[in-house]
């Protein structure tokens, strides 16, 4: 018999699989299982039990609801960024690319003071014109970013044919910030689609209601309305 205790610690607190559970303890995942429906435990999901998988240690953010007026300000302009500039394909990462310097920062300001990311899983891809030195411009964007080159991936280099301001602009590429996690992605997401229907007055409100839920995966076949497509 496996107890209801040693079920909840493992399997909701510490968030063990039924299988890793079956070999600690010697017996049959189907054994397990049996034991959870017994004691009323919830299986988890598919796509809660692949993020446990993909994430062992647990989130890797810790979102702190915004205290002044200068973080409210700062949670507005990354929802605002994400919603105009971001990538919304992704089901399954934060994308956002742009040429401008000061813009990204901001955004980064938004993941490290809002949602308190793991930095350690932040990532950037660059897409450059043949007429820019790889390494010029990844030195640039590091320096601008205040990031390490290593955290820059493949950069993807296009032949170069646009001419006049947009060339200037995009002098030293487009840069893409990556932050792979399924949670923050929908709940960014959920922000968003809350400030479609309530009031700003309600946005304190709407936060509370949005990160202090548990993670739900978002309705298949929901497609966040695209302002910028990418």
């Amino acid at each position: 018999m496996l107890k209801k205790k040693f079920l909840v610690k493992v399997y909701v607190e510490q968030k063990q699989s039924a299988k890793q559970i079956a070999v600690r303890v010697g017996c049959s995942e189907n054994k397990v299982n049996y034991w959870l429906r017994k004691h009323a435990i919830p299986k988890r999901s598919l796509s809660d039990a692949q993020y446990v998988i993909a994430n062992p240690s647990g989130d890797p953010y810790r979102f702190i609801k915004p205290r002044n007026e200068s973080e409210w300000l700062l949670y507005g302009l990354g929802l605002g960024l994400w919603w105009g500039e971001g990538n919304k394909v992704s089901k399954t990462a934060i994308r956002l690319g742009n040429t401008d310097p000061d813009l990204l920062r901001v955004f980064l300001d938004f993941l490290k003071t809002i949602f308190k990311i793991d930095e350690t899983r932040l990532r950037f891809g660059l897409q450059i014109f043949t007429d820019t030195s790889p390494d010029l411009a990844r030195s640039y964007w590091s320096k601008r970013l205040g990031v390490s080159p290593e955290k820059f991936q493949k950069v993807v280099v296009s032949e170069s044919v646009a001419k006049g301001t947009y060339r200037h602009k995009s002098e030293y590429g487009v840069l893409t910030i990556y932050f792979s996690n399924t949670k923050i992605r929908d709940s960014i997401y959920r922000a968003i689609e809350e400030l479609r229907t309530t009031s700003y007055a309600n946005v304190a409100q709407s936060v509370e209601r949005i990160h202090g839920g548990s993670h739900r995966p978002l309705p298949a076949g929901v497609v966040m309305h695209q302002m910028n497509p990418e």
